[in-house]
């Protein structure tokens, strides 16, 4: 099988828990019955956006991974043959919190998760005060329909945890997100850069790997932040095959072709001519040449 049908939810939160786990099973219905294969959902699905804040009562959303969650999604991909990506927030043990998405085969059966290792610290989004960085290194999940690597809405900055997902042998990059603008900027032409760099930073790393990238982000307003949507699917030459280029509400299904990459790769062979014997240095903090 080379040829693997992605589906994508971009939606508003409904506040809570178990309305937004309701509305995620009929969106991941909706798309099954549209021929999706693997389905990604936004970053922290179940709830709003609770990090805009530093409050303890949010640690109350927190959940056990695996647990009931990802018990309800086990049954629901085994019904319906389908992957299933989910962005949780995992409670370890009482006082440590990891930011975390579940991988679901088709079979039902729980794959494993990946920890969000990029934690940002920023007016609205003060994810340091809820989670720790993840500690189970990158990772990829060998589903049914495809190998998969899933890194987390601000890992999608660093180009360092793409390659390494790659290199691990991921065919397609998926990218759970929490992303947009603060509503008192006004400066349309700040919000519009803002947007092109977070488009442009992926497309790369799908460049760079010769990967697929799926990015899936939230819309709606939430405490202050606009939520830009824009999710999307690039090739691995960052051609958009889907760009869910609005805020609205969208479950969207895009075919797309795995031998592709492999063409992509031996075209433009950006692996093989690779210096690894130059690239000490890239674990340093900063590089004093004084």
């Amino acid at each position: 099988m080379t040829k693997v049908k992605i589906g994508i939810v971009q939606a508003k939160s409904l506040g809570e828990k178990t309305k937004n786990l309701y509305h995620a099973e009929q969106e991941i219905r909706k798309l099954s019955s549209n021929g999706a294969q693997i389905i990604c959902l936004q970053e922290l699905f179940m709830s709003d956006y609770f990090c805009f804040e530093e409050n303890q009562s949010f640690f109350d959303l927190a959940e056990k991974i695996p647990g009931t969650t990802t018990n309800f999604f086990s049954k629901l991909a085994k019904e319906l043959s389908v992957v299933i990506v989910a962005s949780l927030f995992e409670e370890r043990t009482a006082g440590l919190y990891h930011n975390t998405t579940a991988v679901i085969d088709a079979d039902g059966t729980y794959l494993g998760k990946y920890r969000k290792m990029h934690i940002p610290d920023d007016p609205g989004f003060y994810e340091k005060y809820y989670f720790t960085p993840g500690d189970l290194g990158y990772k990829t999940f060998e589903t049914k329909y495809a190998k998969i690597g899933v890194l987390i809405c601000w890992d999608q900055w660093y180009p360092e945890a793409a390659r390494l997902t790659s290199l691990m042998g991921a065919e397609i990059l998926f990218y759970p997100t929490a992303i947009g603008w603060d509503m008192t900027e006004q400066d349309d032409t700040i919000n519009q850069e803002q947007l092109n760099a977070w488009l442009t930073i992926q497309r790369s790393h799908a460049v760079a790997n010769g990967v697929y990238v799926v990015s899936v982000n939230r819309v709606g307003e939430e405490n202050g932040t606009r939520f830009w949507g824009n999710s999307f699917i690039s090739n691995p030459f960052g051609s958009y095959l889907l760009h869910e280029n609005h805020q609205n509400e969208s479950t969207v299904v895009q075919e797309i072709d795995l031998a592709k990459g492999r063409k992509y790769r031996q075209t433009w062979p950006f692996l093989r001519d690779r210096r690894i014997d130059s690239y000490s240095d890239i674990t340093k903090r900063f590089i004093d040449n004084d």
